[in-house]
């Protein structure tokens, strides 16, 4: 269903005849009910101005539960099995050759052959020293970031790098998020005459929860949950600088705006209404925000509930580019750009697979959604070790369970005997995409090897 708020206008499904500016902001670990606009308590006027003003999706699903196989499937478009990145690596010797795939086609390099100027900011973490897995690698032209997640205990985890060099070591986390909002902005400032493609991968909200002294105590929330919201409030003040500084520019019409998380909540975040968050395959941790705007083509106030996927921007962004989808390899995204300007309002996808590391734990159709039998030893580590408010949820099944989301988004009341038709489809469904892009005993036809050891262990 889509909902149109506000001004009906609608666009052309043709792309347009200059390929359009396009600024990706991809957020971490913020939650569905973290943000104003999805629910929140929290004003977040800045991010709920770029839904009012553009598309927003209730039903936006990523295809990994955590930062790794996530990033990897919107740079290739494919699901993180089958482009060989099912597993979030660390900086431990047991992936210090493991990065994302320089077979894969990223939709930088896609962007690039169409002549885009290509600039990332931010976390990488898909193998940043790993031959062939840096962003340089992947079709960017100008990188600006920590490569992975921040600590001040693991090698150069708190390295601030540019391109391949080192710019600052032992850099205070509360400096990063304004050093990379500034870095973005500049670069919009400078007048281009080639279309560019900024990605800019935050690593709010990811722990350690630190923001910078302006935004302490902003939420007026005390403790953790303080802490937190202060760090969404300085995510929304980067938000709104990005926009404004492409509005500073004139550049407005011909620019492309997406904000998108790339896994639900950890502890102190939201999923709200629904159950999980991170690291469980319970629709809170597959199921973002995801906003879209770019003024006079994508109609304003529009809230959809079509289901669409993180790895669609890359058919979308092409198409934006008049760049040939790749035919020689699955891409498991479609193109939603008549979707996002209202040409039409159903979902381009037929099913969704959810997955937890190696491991196939549902299969969506619609509004149905059957969890599959698993076992705690069929869990990849993140989901096994202990703690947290999402762990444990249905970790282990030995029966299958079906939810109605449209009566019971919150995954509460199993109905699994009432509709043995649906089971039956759904069970087929999953032992033809486990036989193509594999599980954890089961190597797909169509599965790029991961090489790693054990792979479910961090060690």
């Amino acid at each position: 269903m889509l909902l149109l708020l506000g001004s009906t206008t609608t666009a052309t499904a043709e792309s347009p005849a200059r390929p359009p500016n396009i600024i990706l902001i991809f957020a971490d670990d913020v939650g569905y009910g973290d943000l104003g606009c999805y629910g929140s308590t929290l004003s977040t006027p800045q991010i709920d101005r770029l839904a009012r003003e553009g598309f927003s999706s209730t039903d936006c699903l990523v295809a990994a539960n955590v930062c790794g196989p996530s990033r990897a499937a919107l740079m290739t478009g494919r699901y993180p099995m089958r482009c060989g990145h099912p597993i979030s690596r660390h900086n431990t010797p047991k992936y210090a050759e493991y990065g994302i795939a320089a077979e894969e086609l990223t939709l930088a390099e896609l962007l690039k052959s169409a002549g885009y100027y290509n600039k990332m900011v931010g976390k990488w973490h898909l193998g940043f020293h790993v031959d062939g897995s840096h962003p340089l690698d992947a079709g960017f032209d100008e990188y600006l970031g920590l490569h992975g997640n921040y600590s001040k205990t693991h090698g150069d985890a708190d390295t601030l790098y540019r391109n391949r060099d080192v710019l600052e070591a032992g850099i205070d986390f509360e400096e990063v998020t304004a050093r990379y909002t500034d870095e973005v902005v500049n670069f919009i400032k400078e007048k281009k005459n080639e279309p560019y493609f900024i990605y800019f991968s935050h690593h709010i909200a990811h722990a350690p929860i630190l923001p910078s002294s302006p935004y302490q105590g902003r939420s007026g929330k005390k403790g953790r949950a303080g802490a937190y919201g202060d760090f969404l409030l300085e995510l929304d003040h980067s938000v709104g600088r990005v926009v404004a500084a492409v509005e500073d520019a004139g550049i407005g019409d011909n620019t492309l705006v997406v904000f998108l998380s790339d896994n639900g909540p950890a502890v102190n975040g939201s999923a709200k209404p629904f159950s999980g968050g991170k690291y469980v395959t319970m629709e809170g941790g597959h199921r973002v925000p995801a906003i879209f705007r770019w003024p006079g083509q994508i109609p304003p106030g529009q809230v959809s509930d079509a289901m669409i996927t993180s790895m669609d921007l890359l058919p979308l962004f092409c198409h934006l580019a008049n760049v040939p989808i790749p035919d020689d390899r699955t891409i498991d995204g479609r193109n939603i750009f008549d979707l996002l300007t209202g040409q039409t309002e159903q979902s381009p996808h037929e099913f969704f697979y959810f997955y937890n590391g190696l491991n196939l734990q549902a299969v969506r159709k619609g509004a149905w959604k059957l969890h599959l039998p698993r076992t705690i030893a069929d869990q990849p580590y993140w989901a096994r070790r202990a703690g947290g408010n999402h762990m444990k949820i249905h970790l282990s099944l030995q029966e299958p369970m079906l939810f109605d989301l449209d009566s019971d988004v919150g995954e509460k009341k199993n109905v699994y005997s009432q509709h043995p038709e649906v089971v039956a489809e759904l069970m087929q469904e999953a032992e033809r995409i486990r036989a193509q892009i594999g599980d954890v005993k089961v190597i797909g036809s169509d599965q790029r090897p991961h090489h790693l050891a054990n792979p479910q262990d961090k060690t």
